[in-house]
């Protein structure tokens, strides 16, 4: 299939030509349809190097690898486009002659909506790097109708409201009914013996949903390879029951369609009820379930044999675990398959890989056995069957050790016993890693140390990171244009060429300092813009912008980050202005709607937040503001534009994080615990370019069960005063006690994060922060440092390391 023409010209009647005649709409129209027109004319250009890649792919003997991860958090489309196929400056040209500027093209288009956070954005710069690197990768995911909730907030609580971001199609995605599967639920096993004699077992009076995929493409970074993320869609077997809506039953007839497109309709539902539990089991199945056979569908009549040397399926968190169980009944039950046992199992544990994002035990998934068997019953006996065979040979290792066969049960008994899905996931891999050196270690020591006991070998670490295209180039492109100039272009696909930036902070270029700076304003100016068009306060670019923005959750300590605000607040009304730094705060983030202390957390922040910006007596010294509806887009005008990146969890309870390396990457300087990838940020730029502080995971372990917060309070006279205020309803006048759940649980012995713990320390690591800040020459070096060491910290690198230690792909060109 020849390219087209990628000229202006060309580029310009192509849109017209979508404009008018594939959408029927004239110029002056909503400029919504002029950014339609646009991606159907950049897919086109796509489009040839797509098909090239899947033909490349499809060779015999080929070794792919099938990413398998509910989530996909890719933001907008267009600019990743254009980028990576080099087309902006055509592109920009062509859009000239429909009197609009292409930035404002770009700002139509919705984020899609298929992700919550870290987890699915970290899914989408991985197959970013997949397809820059030319490595045969499939990401597999779910099209869901409505994504992550739109966030508002009303009276200083978060709102939500729908996130329809499919309302007006998605020009990206090319539907491929014609490689639709059936999916099965409920029903029963018969077992039975096949004409061999030997035992066999058949899933019958299922409820089948059909899995409808959706393709869309993943430019690599101008290297003519365009990777595939497949999107199952659910959709009922037959649209509605004829019979009943004869009868005048409207309701009844299309009730199971509508029950079947449940699966899709929304992300992540609400699983603080049954009726959502059984929904997120029913889309943890469906992914996998379409995906496994969709795989075998392209495998076709080859030996079954060599099945495990060309296919890897990589499982992203533990959400997509049932596809050991899933991939074992194919192989056993499939009338064209129908292997042994033993056999089944060879092929499955040596092509599953599986990566854990948490050390929190209650986000590893567990679901009721009850639950199985009424949805899975012929998954829940092979689970059986593995949990057997598997504690066989445990009880072989560990003669007598009963405690420890409990412990590593695939089925955690109890009133209401549970299947432990992260088990099943260890048990059926070949691979298990973690995502920080840090989580990688706590894992082997802690969560999973049975498992380790018994394969240290299974068990690596792969350090996360971020893709440098979206990142850097997308997001900070005058700091992009100035890096080419400064160290020449190819970084942007070998982000170790960074390093090279270091002799201009080492040397203080004067020149090269001012245009640092210059850009960072600028930056820093935008996302002023945008903070008072959302939320209606007036931040000063020239002050400190101190930026934490993340899903809203405890652990991550949100509530330490108000503690110090209230505290420069205190210093402000006591008088203590003394070499006075002024401070923007910028604070964003969802909470999952059944997290009540998160959301009491948002709202927590928001009268803060009123109570400064509209004490006169404070003025610009301190603003702070929640930015709401944090999301992939708002991040690229945020992470360029922040001083001060806030990375404050609790030591041992981030996995790894990712926020930290966009921000280090744009010359953001952290302030962080040492937890995650911040210790190896902190070990790529030097204790010396970071604000470290707070308990290390070890004392923060050692202090459990002899905690006592009352005695930080009683020691501190800063912490003293923060609580006094905290309690005297002075940010709560007209809603006393509103926030006494909040003051409850961080000065309780039980909390768990141990906020109080580390408040001097945090407390201190500021006032380092704004005594660097005064010294804006050393503040830029450090900034200049920050960049240059963020090589390491690109998924390029994350991926590389994968491929070589797990998948051993073969990259193609």
């Amino acid at each position: 299939m020849p390219a087209l023409p990628s000229g202006s010209n060309d580029l310009s009647e192509d849109i017209r030509r979508y404009l008018e005649y594939h959408l029927g709409r004239f110029l002056g129209c909503d400029r919504f349809y002029l950014y339609e027109a646009l991606a159907y004319t950049v897919r086109d250009r796509i489009m040839s190097e797509w098909r090239n890649t899947w033909c490349m792919y499809k060779r015999d003997g080929v070794r792919r690898s099938h990413y398998l991860s509910l989530e996909y958090l890719i933001g907008r489309s267009l600019g990743n486009h254009l980028l990576n196929l080099d087309l902006e400056e055509p592109v920009d040209k062509a859009v000239k002659d429909f009197a609009i500027a292409l930035e404002e093209i770009e700002d139509t288009e919705p984020d899609a909506g298929l992700g919550n956070g870290g987890l699915g954005r970290l899914a989408a710069c991985f197959l970013d790097s997949c397809a820059t690197l030319g490595l045969p990768v499939t990401g597999y995911g779910l099209r869901y109708e409505y994504g992550m909730f739109h966030q508002h907030i009303e009276n200083g609580y978060q709102v939500e409201d729908p996130d329809h971001w499919l309302r007006d199609g998605h020009p990206w995605e090319v539907e491929r009914p014609e490689y639709t599967q059936f999916i099965k639920f409920g029903g029963r096993t018969e077992h039975f013996t096949d004409l061999q004699g030997r035992p066999r077992a058949r899933w019958i009076d299922t409820e089948d949903v059909l899995a409808v995929p959706y393709d869309v493409p993943v430019s690599g970074y101008r290297n003519n390879i365009v990777n595939t993320l497949r999107l199952w869609s659910a959709s009922a077997t037959d649209a509605f029951n004829l019979h009943e809506f004869n009868a005048g039953d409207y309701a009844d007839s299309v009730a199971s369609k509508n029950e079947a497109e449940n699966i899709t309709m929304v992300l992540y539902p609400n699983d603080a009820n049954e009726n959502g539990k059984e929904l997120r089991l029913r889309q943890q199945y469906f992914l996998t379930s379409a995906s496994l056979q969709d795989v075998f569908r392209q495998w076709g009549d080859q030996p079954l044999t060599q099945f495990a040397e060309c296919n890897v399926f990589q499982l992203n968190d533990t959400h997509p675990s049932i596809a050991v169980a899933e991939l074992m009944r194919l192989l056993l039950d499939d009338p064209d398959k129908r292997l042994e046992w033993n056999d089944a199992w060879e092929i499955t544990r040596n092509c599953m890989a599986y990566t854990n994002h948490t050390l929190l035990p209650e986000a590893l998934e567990r679901w009721p056995v009850r639950l199985f068997a009424q949805l899975l019953p012929r998954l829940l006996e092979i689970i059986y069957e593995i949990n057997a065979r598997f504690l066989a040979d445990v009880r072989q290792r560990w003669p007598g050790d009963t405690d420890r066969v409990r412990r590593m049960s695939l089925i955690e008994e109890g009133p209401d016993p549970q299947v432990r899905m992260a088990y099943l996931a260890i048990v059926g891999s070949f691979s298990v890693n973690g995502v920080a050196a840090l989580h990688s270690d706590l894992l082997t020591k802690g969560l999973f140390k049975d498992f380790y006991e018994l394969w240290p070998e299974k068990f690596n670490n792969k350090t996360n990171g971020v893709t440098p295209r979206r990142w850097l180039a997308m997001s900070n492109p005058q700091l992009a244009e100035l890096l080419t100039e400064t160290i020449g272009d190819g970084w942007q696909a070998d982000l170790g060429r960074l390093e090279k930036l270091k002799p201009w902070a080492d040397d203080g270029d004067k020149n090269f300092m001012k245009r640092w700076q210059e850009i960072r304003l600028h930056n820093k100016r935008r996302l002023a813009d945008m903070v008072l068009a959302l939320t209606g306060v007036r931040f000063d670019p020239s002050s400190l912008f101190d930026i934490q923005v993340k899903r809203i959750h405890e652990y991550k300590r949100q509530l330490l980050n108000v503690l110090h605000v209230i505290h420069l607040y205190n210093r402000i009304r006591s008088g203590d202005t003394e070499n006075w730094v002024n401070r923007c705060v910028l604070i964003g983030g969802k909470a999952a709607p059944g997290y009540q202390r998160a959301k009491e957390i948002i709202k927590l922040i928001n009268n803060v937040a009123s109570v400064i910006n509209g004490d006169p007596a404070v003025g610009d010294r301190l603003k702070v503001v929640f930015l709401p509806n944090y999301g992939v887009t708002k991040m690229m005008y945020i992470c360029p534009a922040a001083d001060l990146s806030e990375q404050i969890s609790t030591a041992g309870k981030e996995a790894s994080g990712t926020g930290n390396m966009k921000f280090m990457m744009n010359g953001s300087i952290t302030i962080g615990t040492y937890d995650g990838a911040n210790i190896e940020i902190m070990d790529a730029v030097g204790e010396e370019n970071f604000f470290l502080f707070g308990l290390k995971a070890e004392e923060v372990a050692g202090l459990r069960g002899r905690y006592n917060p009352q005695s930080y309070i009683d020691s501190d006279p800063d912490l003293a005063a923060v609580i006094d205020l905290l309690e005297s309803d002075h940010f709560s006048a007209i809603e006393p006690c509103l926030f006494r759940g909040i003051i409850d649980s961080i000065k309780s012995p039980h909390d768990p994060w141990m906020t109080l713990a580390d408040f001097r320390s945090y407390i201190d690591a500021q006032a380092s922060a704004e005594a660097a800040w005064r010294d804006q020459d050393q503040w830029v070096r450090m900034s200049i440092r920050n960049c240059a060491s963020s090589g390491g910290f690109s998924t390029d690198r994350t991926i590389s390391e994968y491929n070589d230690d797990i998948w051993k792909l073969k990259a193609l060109s």
